[in-house]
C-alpha cells in the first residue's frame, strides 16, 4: 500500500521525492506497527490521548496538541535545518566541510553507532509498555504515552538514516531493531541498562530523570558529528527529549512533595503506614538507577571514543563552547581509578577519556535535579537530604565493576557490602512495598493517587480536571 508521506509521515527530507526510499519504508512501517501493537503499550490501541505531534521543524510546528489515537500518531522524520557552509568542529578534520554522505572508511562505525542510539528508543517503550495500568493520573498516563510515541519517532529517525544511506546493511539493521526486546534472554537490547525491567511508576519517573539524560549527552555529543544527516537528526531529537527529563524530574519531586506533605500532616517519619513513599527508599531508587545510568557511558579510558572524535564522528557536550584546539594535541584528563584500597585520580590524554568528560557533565546535571528536589525538602522543614552517589559506587562496567565502592567512595570489601546494600540500593521489601502502591489507573479526571502530588500546572495550560486520555 503506497504512503502519502506528506499527510502520514511529516517530513523535511522530501521522501515524496525519493522512491528508493519510499520502497524500503513502506516495506519497513507495517513491521513497525506490528511491533507496537505487540509490544507497545498496553490495551492503549483504541485511547484517544492528547498528544503534542511534530510537523515541521520551527515554532510553529514541533508542538500540535490534539486527542490522537496512538496508532494513527504521525511518526515524523525531521531533521534540524542545515547550516550553511558548517564544517567539522574536531577532531583531524577539523575545519573540512562536513559530510552529506557516508564516508566510506567510516561507514561500519556511523552504522554501529546509529544502531545502538536506534535500539534503544523502542526498549523504553517495551520497558514502560504495562505502566499504563497502574498510572497514577490521566495527567501521568498522557505524559506517558507522549513519551512512548516519541521514542518511537525517535526510532523513525534512525530507520530513516538506515535507510538513506547505508543500503542492504541498512536496511537488515532497521529489521533488527524490531527484533530485539527489551529483556529478552535471547534477544536482548544492546545496552544493559534498557533490559532492566521498569515494574512500576517510581522506577519509571527515575528512569525518565537518569536514563534519559544519558540519553541527552549521547545527542548532545551525535550533534557535533562530522556526519551531517546524523548531527541534524540528534539535535531535532533533542527537543523532545527534554520533555521526557521534564517528566522524570517533576514526577519525582511531586512524590517528594507528598512524602513531605504527609510527614508534616502526620508529625511522623512513617509514611508507609499512610501509604506514600519514605525519602530513604528515594534515595535507594536514586542510587541505583543513577549507577546503572553511568554504566552507558562506558569505559573510563576508551580507544574507540578517541578514535571516534579524532575522526570527526562524534564530539563532546556543546563542542563549539569549549575552548581549546578541539583536536587535544597533547592535552590530558584525570579519570577516577582504584588503586590499593582506594581511589585515585590519574592522568591519560584526553582523547582516551572522552567518555569520562562526557560521564562528568552528566554527573553535574543530574545534581542540578536534586538540588531542587532538596529545596522541596528544605521548604517542608524536614532534616533529610537526599545525595548522588559516587561515580564508582555499584557499577558494572568501566575500572570499578570488580570492587565494591560505599555511595561516600570508599573502596569496600565483600562482607560490608553484603551488610549495607540493602541500605544503599532498593531491597526485595522496598520494591515489594512501592509496587504494593500502583493500585488500579486513576482515571478521574483531576484525581491523583494518595503517593504523589498533583503537577504544578497542566499540559499546554491546560485545566485541572483536563480529560488527557479519553477512553473508548
Amino acid at each position: 500500500m503506497s504512503i502519502n508521506y506528506s499527510e502520514l509521515i511529516p517530513n523535511n527530507v522530501d521522501l515524496s521525492s525519493d522512491r528508493r526510499l519510499q520502497r524500503a519504508l513502506e516495506a519497513w512501517q507495517p513491521n513497525y506497527l506490528q511491533w507496537w501493537r505487540d509490544m507497545g503499550p498496553e490495551g492503549s490501541l483504541g485511547y484517544d490521548v492528547y498528544l503534542r505531534t511534530a510537523i515541521s521543524t520551527d515554532s510553529n510546528g514541533w508542538a500540535n496538541f490534539g486527542h490522537v489515537k496512538m496508532p494513527e500518531y504521525r511518526w515524523g522524520i525531521f531533521l534540524a535545518d542545515r547550516e550553511a557552509d558548517r564544517t567539522i568542529g574536531f577532531g583531524d578534520e577539523k575545519g573540512k566541510p562536513v559530510w552529506q554522505e557516508v564516508p566510506g572508511e567510516h561507514r561500519s562505525t556511523l552504522r554501529r553507532l546509529i544502531v545502538t542510539q536506534g535500539d534503544t528508543e523502542p526498549a523504553s517503550v517495551e520497558q514502560q509498555r504495562l505502566l499504563g495500568r497502574t498510572a497514577p493520573s490521566l495527567y501521568d498516563l498522557r505524559n506517558l504515552f507522549q513519551i512512548n510515541v516519541e521514542e518511537g519517532r525517535h526510532l523513525w529517525a534512525m530507520v530513516y538514516l538506515l535507510h538513506a544511506y547505508f543500503g542492504r546493511d541498512g536496511r537488515e539493521e532497521a529489521e533488527e531493531l524490531l527484533h530485539r526486546h527489551s529483556g529478552d534472554p535471547d534477544k536482548p537490547r544492546i545496552l544493559g541498562a534498557f533490559n532492566e525491567k521498569t515494574p512500576d511508576w517510581l522506577s519509571f519517573f527515575m528512569f525518565t530523570y537518569f536514563t534519559d539524560r544519558d540519553g541527552k549527552y549521547q545527542l548532545a555529543s551525535l550533534a557535533e558529528s562530522g556526519f551531517d544527516p546524523l548531527a541534524r537528526s540528534c539535535r531535532f531529537m533533542l527537543t523532545e527529549e527534554a520533555h521526557h527529563m521534564f517528566v522524570g524530574e517533576t514526577g519525582v519531586g511531586r512524590i517528594v512533595q507528598r512524602t513531605c506533605d504527609l510527614m508534616r500532616e502526620h508529625k511522623t517519619d512513617d509514611v508507609r503506614a499512610l501509604g506514600g513513599i519514605d525519602l530513604p527508599t528515594l534515595q535507594r531508587y536514586l542510587n541505583f538507577h543513577f549507577s546503572v545510568s553511568l554504566d552507558l557511558f562506558g569505559q573510563e579510558a576508551s580507544t574507540n571514543a578517541a578514535n571516534y572524535y579524532t575522526a570527526g564522528i562524534k564530539g563532546r557536550y556543546l563542542e563549539t563552547r569549549i575552548e581549546d584546539d578541539h583536536q587535544l594535541v597533547g592535552a590530558s584528563y584525570d579519570i577516577m581509578s582504584p588503586a590499593s584500597g582506594t581511589i585515585v585520580a590519574r592522568p591519560v590524554p584526553a582523547l582516551s577519556a572522552l567518555n569520562e568528560r562526557l560521564r562528568q557533565d552528566y554527573i553535574d546535571d543530574c545534581a542540578k535535579g536534586v538540588l531542587r528536589w532538596n529545596k522541596i525538602i528544605e521548604r517542608a522543614g524536614i532534616a533529610f537530604e537526599l545525595t548522588i552517589p559516587h561515580r564508582a559506587f555499584h557499577r558494572r562496567i568501566g575500572a570499578f565493576a570488580d570492587v565494591h565502592v560505599s555511595p561516600d567512595g570508599r573502596v569496600i570489601a565483600d562482607a560490608e557490602w553484603k551488610a549495607n546494600v540493602d541500605k544503599w540500593l532498593p531491597s526485595e521489601t522496598d520494591q515489594t512495598y512501592v509496587r504494593s502502591l500502583m493500585g488500579p489507573a486513576v482515571t478521574e479526571p483531576g484525581k491523583y493517587a494518595n503517593w504523589i502530588a498533583a503537577p504544578g500546572r497542566g499540559i499546554n495550560n491546560q485545566a485541572a480536571d483536563f480529560e488527557y486520555v479519553r477512553f473508548n
